[in-house]
């Protein structure tokens, strides 16, 4: 072969290289583009796909020494969402569990202890397993300035003294029972009471010269009672559970105010009403 056949044939061979560089760096090119179109055509769609906002009513049922400390997190709730509004139904825990599993319309249930909640779930009426938000310590609200000179469980057993508890099937009744059996103490009140917003206002009437109740209740209620702690309630904390029920009729805005309820400034709302954090 000659000098310049030689010089011919490397020239071609450089030329195809330098064609097969080329031909893959417009691939290169053509995928980059192809990838930023692709992440670009994604953003909408992971848009689309965010949860909607809150609309509509939400209907929560809530055990009755919520009702201070909820109707706040209710109008908060609403300011947060335009369009929203909150309705409560506040009462004994075991009444509303009951009214619940009997096909009253709601979207949310807050109970003041496990075994009111069990009553639903039991039924399968429970959308979501329950969460513990609060818990809630048992106090003695007497008159003002305690003319009776309350300072203990066992001083609740005086002859004479009126003294007024939650029924029994109620959380604030069992607990309460759950301190004097702890004590071995008997108690026999003059009335036994459905929720414990109706045993305080035998109190706060003067029907009765004191009453066990929870500690929020006694804050609640401010110079109209006066408090006494006793050591017992340390031993009859009731844990509050919140669940979404299954046949919500506005699930997405239930879910919203629950999270309101667990968030740092739920959390702040009931903290100051005098609930105790959830055990860690």
């Amino acid at each position: 072969m000659t000098r310049s056949a030689r010089r011919t044939r490397r020239t071609t061979r450089s030329l195809q290289v330098a064609g097969v560089s080329a031909a893959a760096l417009l691939a290169l090119s053509a995928c980059s583009s192809s990838d930023d179109t692709s992440d670009s055509s994604s953003t909408p769609t992971s848009s689309a796909s965010s949860s909607p906002k809150p609309t509509g009513t939400v209907t929560v049922f809530a055990a009755a020494s919520l009702k201070e400390s909820f109707t706040s997190l209710g109008k908060e709730f609403e300011q947060a969402h335009p369009g929203t509004k909150v309705t409560f139904n506040f009462g004994g825990s075991d009444t509303l569990a009951a009214s619940i599993t009997g096909g009253a319309p709601a979207d949310v249930f807050a109970a003041a202890s496990p075994k009111t909640m069990a009553v639903v779930t039991d039924k399968k009426d429970a959308a979501t397993a329950p969460a513990t938000f609060v818990r809630n310590q048992l106090e003695i609200a007497t008159l003002p300035g305690n003319p009776d000179k309350v300072a203990s469980l066992k001083d609740l057993t005086k002859s004479g003294l009126k003294v007024v508890l939650c029924d029994k099937t109620v959380p604030c009744g069992a607990a309460a029972q759950k301190a004097l059996d702890a004590s071995h103490l008997k108690l026999t009140p003059v009335s036994y009471e459905q929720d414990v917003k109706s045993a305080l206002t035998k109190v706060e009437l003067k029907e009765a010269d004191a009453a066990v109740v929870y500690k929020t209740d006694v804050k609640a209620a401010g110079d109209k009672v006066e408090g006494v702690e006793f050591p017992e309630s340390a031993d009859a904390i009731n844990d509050y559970p919140i669940a979404l029920l299954k046949d919500a009729p506005n699930a997405e805005a239930a879910k919203a105010f629950i999270a309101l309820v667990q968030s740092p400034e739920g959390q702040k709302v009931l903290t100051a009403a005098g609930f105790l954090k959830p055990a860690a």
